[in-house]
């Protein structure tokens, strides 16, 4: 790292000198993870699979405060953007990550990117087996991979090791799920061919079980296969999933056996021993015997308090621990950003409560992984006051959204605006837990940085003659049900956008059964009643429906 950093230092020198021109730098900038975007550049700091020491967070501070204005971004890739970065300070940056083991490589590019995983891998509840030191061997794996820097487009891993999907497997370039034979061997089922873009697509399964051994020979065949038959001619149809769709699944297992056929048992088959030391750097912590208790026993009459426990807590597989989400979805922030403040305070409640160690969700929030059931209501009391106790975990409000058009020069329209229109118009808890859970995701232009296709409801900002409009979709989902998500109609005015969640909203109140979420009856019902709801009554120019008065 230091000896890339020495070069790259030299690059930025000779782009700031006129000695290399834009065209020239720009490769190189981009292997170093810096876009340039409307205002600034921007660098993207990989954190792989979501995991962080509260050291690392506290360097993510430091950027913010020394480099940047103030605050970054937590994306829907487990990593971290900031937006207001010069050119000059950024081989400074590199070498103040590389001095806490991070770096920005593969977060841009078409090479393989941060290998993202289950936030809460290695304490979650349903979990076969934690998936941390097979995504650490693939991050090592493909890292300079030589072979593999200039492929057709980009390319995104993500792994499961649970029952539950919380990795968005089924959407990605290659999705691995970890599961048991019948011998009780353990192995993973692979999909391939799944993304979103300009063509969503989900994944499909071209082996149903690979011994864990050839996790590395296996993905090396797929990519082989990818990057001699993928198109180079045109970007937009450069995906791997392109390349499903044109050959058929079955063709392209057929050409992956083949070309495994030549890999298998070779110098990257796991060994037992490499998987046991990788393995040792991921033990459990020295957890304390507790009881489990209830959190809420002492304060029982504490309503905010229990409706943050029944949002932000999740189960751990330890009795008396608990992982605690804390909410980067403040009514008035922008989804995913955080502070240098907050950042250096997150980094302080880790070495307080959870073994010093944070996550990164790919819902743009972060996790506490490891906290004691007894000293919740404590750590809710102190989180309160720094803006990271939104009771909201899975709610309307818990919002994934890109930077769009604020930000992005590949935008068609802002999403930020539009969140915050979104979050304040529905910004009642009551009506929030009343409504149940909702996943809302927004991206500002059809790459769909926002996962806007498997949200519940998807917003999409689309250019019309000029002019920033929002495309609707519902019924999308991520996890064990994936779904993509299907357009209601016409696209809508910013000013609308708030209306019309509140008639997609009012849709479902009146046509939902008992315990029955917003994506299980748009997925029942269709589009139709929907749709003719939206569009029945004019919506006027201050985004205000006409004639009847609002639900909530």
């Amino acid at each position: 790292m230091r000896e890339r950093i020495a070069q790259y230092r030299d690059q930025v020198q000779r782009r700031l000198g006129g000695e290399l021109t834009e065209e020239e730098f720009l490769p190189l900038r981009l292997q170093n993870g810096l876009y340039m975007q409307r205002h600034a550049y921007m660098l993207r700091i990989a954190v792989p699979y979501g995991l962080l020491s509260s050291k690392q967070m506290r360097m993510f501070a430091h950027i913010a405060r020394k480099y940047d204005r103030g605050y970054g971004h937590f994306t829907t890739r487990q990593n971290i953007q900031f937006n207001w970065i010069e050119l000059e300070q950024t081989p400074d940056i590199l070498a103040d990550l590389a001095s806490v083991e991070m770096h920005a490589i593969q977060t841009s590019g078409n090479c393989i990117r941060n290998v993202t995983s289950d936030e809460f891998a290695g304490v979650a509840a349903d979990e076969i087996i934690d998936p941390r030191p097979y995504a650490e061997v693939l991050r090592q794996w493909s890292t300079f991979h030589p072979e593999f820097i200039a492929l057709p487009r980009k390319f995104k891993v993500a792994i499961n090791g649970a029952v539950e999907d919380r990795a968005a497997i089924a959407v990605h370039d290659i999705g691995l799920t970890v599961v048991r034979n019948e011998a009780g061997e353990i192995g993973f089922k692979v999909m391939v061919g799944g993304g979103m873009g300009r063509t969503p697509i989900l994944g499909s399964v071209i082996r149903e079980f690979l011994p864990r051994e050839h996790l590395l020979t296996y993905t090396e065949a797929i990519m082989r296969v990818y990057n001699q038959y993928g198109r180079r001619d045109n970007k937009y149809k450069a995906r791997i999933k392109i390349l499903l769709k044109a050959i058929g699944v079955e063709d392209f297992a057929r050409q992956v056996e083949e070309e495994w056929a030549d890999l298998k048992d070779g110098a990257e088959t796991l060994t037992l021993e490499e998987m046991e030391r990788i393995i040792a750097y991921f033990q459990p912590h020295a957890y304390e015997t507790l009881p489990a208790v209830d959190p809420l026993a002492g304060h029982e009459d504490n309503k905010a308090f229990a409706n943050w426990v029944k949002r932000n807590v999740k189960p751990h597989k330890v009795p008396g621990y608990a992982a605690v989400v804390l909410s980067l979805k403040k009514t008035g922030v922008p989804p995913g950003d955080a502070t240098a403040e907050q950042m250096d305070y997150m980094a302080d409640l880790a070495d307080r409560y959870s073994f010093a160690e944070l996550r990164v969700t790919h819902e743009q929030n972060i996790v506490l992984a490891d906290v004691q059931q007894g000293q919740l209501f404590k750590l809710w009391s102190e989180i309160k006051s720094h803006g990271l106790a939104t009771p909201n975990i899975g709610l309307l409000t818990d919002m994934i959204c890109c930077p769009g058009g604020d930000f992005c020069s590949l935008a068609n329209a802002k999403s930020i605006p539009i969140a915050a229109a979104i979050a304040e118009r529905f910004d009642h808890i009551d009506f929030l837990h009343d409504i149940g859970e909702i996943e809302l995701n927004m991206s500002g232009c059809i790459n769909a940085c926002g996962h806007h296709h498997v949200g519940h409801i998807g917003i999409l900002g689309v250019d019309k003659d000029g002019s920033e409009w929002y495309q609707v979709s519902i019924g999308g989902a991520q996890g064990n049900h994936s779904a993509i998500g299907k357009i209601i109609g016409p696209s809508f005015s910013a000013q609308q956008m708030p209306e019309v969640i509140n008639r997609l909203l009012q849709v479902y109140v009146r046509e939902r059964t008992p315990d029955e979420r917003f994506v299980d009856t748009a997925q029942r019902l269709g589009i139709a009643p929907f749709k003719e709801y939206v569009y029945a009554t004019p919506i006027d120019t201050a985004g205000r429906l006409v004639g009847e008065d609002e639900y909530a």
